[in-house]
C-alpha cells in the first residue's frame, strides 16, 4: 500500500460550506482514505505540505461540449470525426488542468470518448454522457435551414446533431437508442434556442406525452433527463413532465422556480457561453435573427438564479462553451458574484453537481470513501473566485482518482 497525505490544508467542507484548517487528506489508491486533523501515525505516506493552501473537491461543470471543437458548429460539417475528437482531446486535457476533473457533456461526447478517458488513452475529466440529444421536427436539435429536407454531416456521429424524432413512440425509441449506446443521462430540447435559427426562444417544443415519455425511459434506466429550455412556460411543461435539470433556463420566472422546486428539479445556469458569445457572435456570422435572441437572454441569467435560489431551487455550475471559447470556462465562477456568494459558487460546481450526477458521497466532495479528485489552490477562493479563472495559473496540485494530473509542490 503507497500512502500519500496532503496535509495542513484549509479543506473546504462543500456540504457544510466552511473552510476547515490544519487538515489532513490521506489518499490511497483513487480513493480517499481519511480525512484528519493530526498527521501523526502516517509515517508510512509520502506527505506534501500544503502550507495552508486551500484544498477543494475536484470541480464538476454540468454542462459542457468537448466536441464543439468549432465556435461556428457549422463548420464542422465537413469535418471528419476522427479530427473532431483529436481536437476533443486538447480541449478535455484543458479542461482538467484548470481543475475539472469531472463534466457532464450535454450531447457531442460518445462512450468511445468515456472508454478513452477511463483507460487512460486520453487524458481528461470523467465523463458523464447524454449521447444525441432529442428534438422534434425544426427543434433546438434541428439545424437545417428553411427549404432543407436532408440533414447530412459528419460531426453526427458524435452527437452535435440532434436526433430527430416525433411522436411518443420515436421520442421513446431515441431515448432507448442513447441509452443503448452508454447514455449516462437523456438531453431533450425542450424549448427554443438561440444558436438555432427557426425557432423562438420562448417557444415550447414536444407534447407532454413525448416529454413524459421519454422521462419515462429515463427513469425506468434508472437515470434522469435534462431539458434544454428558456421560457417560464418551456421549464414548467420540463419539469411536470419528470425532467430533473432545466440546462439555461435564462427566462426563469418566480411562477416556473417554484413548480421547478415542487418537482425536485435543479436549475444549470450557463452564463459564461453567453458573455463569450456577445463578443464573439457576430465575428461567427450569427445570423440577425440570432443574435436578437441572444440578447434578449444574455443578461437574464443572474435574474433567473435570484428566483431559483428565493424559491429553493438547488444551482448547478454549467458553461456550454464552444470552439476556443472553452478557454473562458471558469469564467463561470465570477461571472455570477451577482447573485451568489463565492462559498455558494463553489458548492454549485461541487456538491450540488455531484448531486445532479447521482454521485452523493463520491464526487464533490473530501471525505472519507470518496474518489481522490483534488484540487490545491494558492490562496482563498471563498473570498476570491477569480483565482479560478484563467487556465489553472493558481492550481499547484491537481488530482483526479488519486493520480496527480499536476503537481508543482514537492514531496516532504
Amino acid at each position: 500500500m503507497s500512502l500519500v497525505a496532503l496535509t495542513n490544508a484549509n479543506l473546504f467542507d462543500s456540504k457544510a460550506g466552511v473552510l476547515r484548517a490544519g487538515a489532513t487528506v490521506v489518499i490511497d489508491d483513487a480513493k480517499i482514505l481519511d480525512v484528519l486533523f493530526d498527521d501523526t501515525g502516517l509515517s508510512s505516506a509520502r506527505k506534501i505540505n500544503l502550507a495552508g493552501r486551500t484544498l477543494l473537491p475536484g470541480l464538476i461543470d454540468a454542462h459542457v461540449h468537448v466536441t464543439a471543437v468549432h465556435a461556428d458548429v457549422s463548420k464542422m460539417v465537413v469535418m471528419q470525426p476522427s479530427l473532431i475528437t483529436a481536437m476533443a482531446k486538447v480541449i478535455m486535457e484543458r479542461m482538467l488542468l484548470r481543475g475539472f476533473t469531472t463534466v457532464r457533456d450535454a450531447a457531442g461526447a460518445d462512450y468511445g470518448l468515456v472508454s478513452a478517458i477511463e483507460s487512460g488513452l486520453l487524458l481528461g475529466p470523467r465523463l458523464f454522457i447524454a449521447g444525441h440529444a432529442i428534438s422534434q421536427t425544426g427543434g433546438h436539435g434541428d439545424v437545417r435551414a428553411m427549404g432543407d429536407k436532408r440533414m447530412t454531416c459528419a460531426c453526427a456521429s458524435v452527437g452535435l446533431l440532434g436526433t430527430i424524432a416525433d411522436g411518443v413512440s420515436e421520442v421513446r425509441k431515441a431515448a432507448r437508442e442513447q441509452l443503448r449506446s452508454g447514455a449516462h443521462q437523456i438531453k431533450i430540447m425542450a424549448g427554443g434556442g438561440v444558436a438555432s435559427p427557426n425557432d423562438p426562444i420562448d417557444g415550447t417544443q414536444f407534447s407532454m406525452d413525448e416529454l413524459r415519455a421519454i422521462c419515462e425511459e429515463a427513469q425506468a434506466a434508472n437515470t434522469y433527463s435534462m431539458a434544454h429550455a428558456y421560457s417560464p412556460k418551456a421549464i414548467s411543461r420540463a419539469v411536470q413532465a419528470g425532467v430533473r435539470t432545466i440546462e439555461h433556463g435564462n427566462l426563469l420566472d418566480e411562477t416556473a422556480a417554484k413548480i421547478m422546486k415542487a418537482h425536485n428539479a435543479f436549475l444549470v445556469p450557463t452564463l459564461a457561453t453567453y458573455d463569450s458569445l456577445a463578443r464573439e457572435g457576430q465575428k461567427l456570422g450569427w445570423s440577425q435573427q440570432m443574435l436578437v435572441k441572444l440578447e434578449r437572454v444574455k443578461d437574464e441569467g443572474i435574474s433567473a438564479i435570484g428566483h431559483a435560489r428565493a424559491c429553493g431551487v438547488p444551482v448547478g455550475f454549467g458553461s456550454d462553451l464552444l470552439g476556443p471559447m472553452h478557454d473562458d470556462q471558469s469564467n463561470e465562477f465570477v461571472l455570477r458574484a451577482a447573485a451568489m456568494s463565492p462559498t455558494e459558487v463553489l458548492q454549485s460546481a461541487t456538491v450540488v453537481n455531484a448531486q445532479i450526477l447521482n454521485q452523493e458521497n463520491r464526487l464533490g466532495v473530501i471525505v472519507k470513501g470518496a474518489i481522490a479528485d483534488l484540487v490545491v489552490v494558492d490562496g482563498d477562493p471563498t473570498k476570491d473566485l477569480k483565482l479560478l479563472t484563467g487556465q489553472g495559473e493558481h492550481l499547484p496540485v491537481i488530482i483526479k482518482a488519486g493520480r496527480f494530473v499536476k503537481n508543482q509542490l514537492a514531496f516532504e
